[in-house]
């Protein structure tokens, strides 16, 4: 299987998940998973009073001169490690 396959089966299981991630660890997949398919982030931060979408621009941020192929196995591997927590 490619890697552009596995990072899609990933992305794909993790929907099945039966119990919700923490705030971390839903910004980590968030972050991993804009980064395997945006690259690094160059859109504007967001206004302080919108929390939600500041964090994430910042969590995506950290991703910052990773390649997208990295980012995709960083993915699968977080992928796997919270089926195994949350499945």
């Amino acid at each position: 299987m490619s890697l552009d396959e596995e990072f899609n089966a990933a992305a794909e299981r993790i929907k099945t998940m039966t119990k919700r991630p923490n705030d971390e660890e839903f910004l980590e997949l968030y972050a991993l998973f804009k980064q395997a398919n945006m690259g690094d982030n160059n859109t504007s931060k967001p206004s302080l009073f919108d929390l939600k979408a500041k964090a994430k621009w910042e969590w995506w941020n950290k991703q910052k001169n990773k390649s997208q192929d990295e980012a995709k196995k960083e993915y699968i591997a977080f992928v796997e490690r919270m089926m195994s927590k949350y499945a």
